[in-house]
């Protein structure tokens, strides 16, 4: 009898269904998410980690719901938003996720570019290399060897934990610092604690899960190992985030506040703490950034054609599904093309995809919430009552971050300069 014949059929079914929420957990680490981090860790040390906890409640709120819709009706978001409130609903939102994905998918070959320029790579070789790479790994591989990657890419996260252990920061203070809230009234520190959660539960990450959860073919049998993948995938990708805070605080912070001007900045300053610090820092965002460069459009690409009736889907051939994989050839190489332009401002479409994000977080949110709820969709798989408060109190706290988020991204992109 094979090894795996003796695990306990819990364990067996969740690594049957391991994938969906753990890829879409910890692509959510991008090359913003990085920068995001870092500078949290560079400009106020250990002071933010208290926000890491109800972050990782928020995002398993959030990510739970969906797949757990994906798994009951075996339908993908955009498809039940547009079947339950109409075409025009559908359109308005799917126009508003591929502008914010496009400069996200923009970001992240950015980021791909700064990684590989730290080791004199032009960004006229890594970028369009990159763009080919995730273009050929989606294109021409099935769902399942796609998936086998991205857990591979998962797993490469691990750099950042390895380069933190061995910069040696204050563990006393970081673990205080994650159970004892700080509140400043300095517009920085609020923007970044916006920031934080912000780039932790984009709009992408709903309709990305509940579509993989159906292509995997995830049903209400295994779903409740599926949840579990699910929590455990939030839980990583925060934990991930704690340790580049605290590699910024020990490395950038305690020799002196100060800001940095992207994630490859960050990694240049761990440079001093030793040659293998900084090779894993440096390797743990090209693979963030590759990572996240063939999440993103492949997300738009699954959302955009099942709100609008095309057909979807990795394992379909390109003849199969013309529109799913031209929209997501097309995401790649504007994104890759943009960055390629002598200066353009691509901090300025970071910061539009923030406004961008800003508007249409709050919105997936509540259509979520009403589709979740429906008795006829969901049956007895609906949300409690308790759920649902949590759920509800949840979403404030979210619009009300992401108003500031999108005041002072506007400010910002319109006003530059202090507060």
């Amino acid at each position: 009898m094979r090894l795996v014949e003796r695990l306990p059929r819990p364990l067996i079914v969740f690594f049957t269904v391991i994938g969906p929420g753990f890829i879409t957990a910890m692509v959510d680490n991008d090359a913003g998410g990085i920068y995001t981090y870092s500078q949290a860790g560079a400009r106020f040390g250990y002071m933010l980690l208290w926000t890491l906890p109800p972050i990782a409640l928020l995002l398993v709120i959030t990510q739970e719901m969906n797949a757990r819709m994906g798994a009951v009706t075996g339908k993908g978001l955009s498809d039940l938003i547009r079947e339950e409130f109409g075409l025009r609903a559908t359109f308005g939102l799917m126009t508003l996720l591929v502008v914010a994905n496009l400069t996200n998918v923009m970001a992240n070959f950015a980021g791909v570019a700064s990684a590989l320029e730290l080791f004199r790579v032009s960004k006229y070789v890594s970028v369009p290399l990159a763009a080919a790479a995730v273009w050929f790994l989606v294109v021409k591989g099935t769902y399942h060897s796609v998936e086998k990657i991205f857990l591979f890419a998962c797993v490469t996260y691990i750099a950042y934990i390895v380069a933190a252990v061995l910069i040696s920061p204050d563990w006393e203070a970081s673990a205080l610092a994650s159970v004892r809230p700080v509140i400043r009234w300095d517009p920085l520190y609020l923007t970044l604690i916006v920031g934080l959660v912000g780039t932790s539960v984009a709009p992408w990450m709903q309709f990305y899960l509940q579509a993989a959860v159906v292509e995997k073919g995830v049903t209400v049998k295994e779903y409740a190992e599926s949840r579990i993948e699910v929590i455990v995938g939030c839980i990583v990708m925060v934990v991930v985030a704690f340790f580049i805070i605290v590699a910024c605080a020990a490395a950038i912070w305690q020799k002196g506040p100060r800001d940095i001007t992207s994630a490859a900045d960050a990694a240049l300053a761990l440079r001093p703490f030793g040659e293998y610090a900084y090779l894993l820092f440096c390797a743990g965002l090209l693979n963030a950034s590759l990572f996240a460069a063939s999440i993103l459009p492949l997300s738009t690409a699954y959302s955009v054609c099942e709100g609008l009736g095309f057909e979807s889907g990795v394992n379909k051939r390109f003849r199969e599904a013309p529109v799913f994989y031209w929209l997501y050839t097309g995401l790649i190489v504007i994104g890759a093309a943009v960055v390629l332009i002598p200066g353009f401002p691509l901090v300025r479409m970071i910061l539009l995809s923030q406004v961008v994000n800003g508007v249409l977080l709050p919105l997936v949110l509540v259509f979520t919430l009403r589709l979740v709820n429906n008795a006829n969709l969901m049956h007895e798989w609906t949300n409690s009552r308790f759920y649902n408060a949590v759920a509800w109190i949840a979403v404030f706290i979210l619009i009300a971050m992401t108003v500031v988020l999108v005041g002072s991204s506007v400010r910002e992109m319109f006003f530059p300069g202090p507060a």
